[in-house]
């Protein structure tokens, strides 16, 4: 016997459609998700990347402030002859092809996870005089641009430093 006024008589079967949009937007959820994380992973390791870069290039600027400390120095010229470049030479910037200049390269054990050593040069400025603001010695100005390039991990981090040193 059928009982006429039963709730089960009127259901319309809604539980399907609402499961399967609960579903389809728990999918789009989990999938936004995994493109996020895999962007922030990337954003990582080119923030790695770049920051290896810096500290070779940092390293490579250190070397080359250290170079100039020594005694006597050699002679600067304008084809930039083991990286030592003199006033009237142009050496290379930011956006050259550094293979195609007289450079040196500097290698250190810290600098194994660089895609490549880094380089620098050395470019001899024209000499100032004295001034009452000096606090160094007479005939002691002569300034130095020391411009160092590295990579970091892969060649595609590019950082290039510069420093002005006083001798």
């Amino acid at each position: 016997m059928v009982n006429k006024y039963s709730p089960f008589k009127h259901q319309s079967g809604v539980v399907l459609p609402v499961s399967m949009i609960m579903l389809l937007l728990l999918t789009l959820i989990g999938i936004t998700a995994s493109q996020v994380t895999g962007l922030e992973e990337k954003m990582a390791g080119n923030s790695r990347d770049t920051n290896i870069a810096f500290q070779a290039a940092e390293a490579a600027l250190r070397g080359g402030e250290t170079f100039l400390k020594q005694a006597t120095l050699p002679t600067f010229t304008a084809t930039g002859t083991d990286g030592l470049y003199n006033e009237v030479a142009t050496p290379p910037q930011q956006n050259d092809d550094w293979s195609s200049f007289n450079t040196v390269t500097y290698s250190a054990p810290s600098l194994s996870h660089t895609a490549s050593a880094p380089l620098y040069v050395i470019q001899q400025l024209n000499t100032i005089g004295s001034s009452t603001l000096d606090a160094g010695n007479y005939n002691e100005n002569e300034l130095y641009r020391i411009t160092a390039r590295a990579v970091g991990g892969t060649s595609t981090a590019v950082v290039v430093l510069q420093s002005v040193y006083k001798r």
